[in-house]
């Protein structure tokens, strides 16, 4: 059975034991939940949990303008979850099974992204030329820029505000960079700890300063910076139409967990 709210702390006193029976796992809805803790602005979250036999069993949160999220689950939660929404159903991600029970109900999606959920093994720190440093406020307009040109990539949808959202994550010292030459080249963020874990993203290197390492390079630094100060496991998301991402964050300690999905249908 499911149940909704658009209280979050309503939702957390039911769904949050159940989310953080696997941390790892559930990253994005922990992380989510300190967000509108620490004061995230949101306008009409909505959240809710299955219940079965008297337990929790898989749970379910939007946070506009981001996609409907879904956690682990049984299979016979989605159909009757995807009548709940209706036509506000218009993307949504989550495990590879639960996505394609989905579009088993509702059709092909418009647009599918294909991902995988990597979690830090042995840190391999990568031989590339510059130092790795926490962002400061003289990187805020480049930071900005970065953030425009990785959505424009990855063309998951826009941020609410960029602005808004790199000026908190380079308050709460969330952003890295990769320097090299005396200018930053590369960019990694780090989510705060959720569950003890840290989750690494966006990653972004401009076309011009790519094929040097220098991704490799911040995401070592930033993980780095979070097991020795912040969390005990550190994850990270990758697509996987692009084999370059994936080979350079195994080579760098990551292996995979999980296969993900996003799918969109407006």
């Amino acid at each position: 059975m499911w149940t909704f709210t658009s209280d979050p702390e309503e939702y957390a006193a039911v769904a949050e034991p159940f989310l953080l029976g696997d941390p790892v796992g559930n990253t994005v809805p922990l992380t989510v939940l300190a967000d509108l803790r620490a004061g995230m602005p949101t306008k009409d979250p909505h959240f809710g949990w299955w219940t079965a036999d008297g337990q929790v069993r898989g749970a379910v949160f939007r946070t506009p303008p981001h996609p409907v999220g879904l956690t682990a689950m049984p299979v016979e939660a989605v159909a009757p979850l995807v009548a709940a929404i209706g036509d506000d159903l218009t993307a949504l991600v989550g495990r590879v099974e639960l996505t394609s029970e989905v579009a088993r109900l509702l059709g092909p999606p418009r647009r599918m992204v294909s991902e995988r959920l990597y979690r830090l093994s042995a840190l391999a720190i990568p031989d590339v030329p510059g130092r790795g440093r926490l962002a400061v406020p003289g990187d805020f307009p480049l930071l900005v820029s970065w953030y425009h040109a990785f959505s424009e990539e990855v063309r998951l949808g826009e941020e609410a505000d960029v602005a808004e959202r790199v000026a908190r994550r380079l308050a709460g010292r969330e952003l890295f960079v990769w320097e090299a030459g005396g200018a930053p080249v590369s960019l990694a963020a780090l989510s705060p700890a959720a569950g003890a874990v840290c989750r690494i993203g966006p990653v972004y290197t401009p076309p011009s300063c790519r094929r040097r390492g220098y991704g490799a390079a911040v995401t070592a630094f930033a993980s780095q910076i979070a097991l020795a100060e912040r969390c005990d496991d550190v994850v990270l998301f990758t697509d996987l139409d692009n084999p370059t991402s994936n080979a350079i964050y195994q080579g760098i300690g990551y292996v995979p967990v999980s296969d993900h999905a996003y799918i969109a249908y407006a």
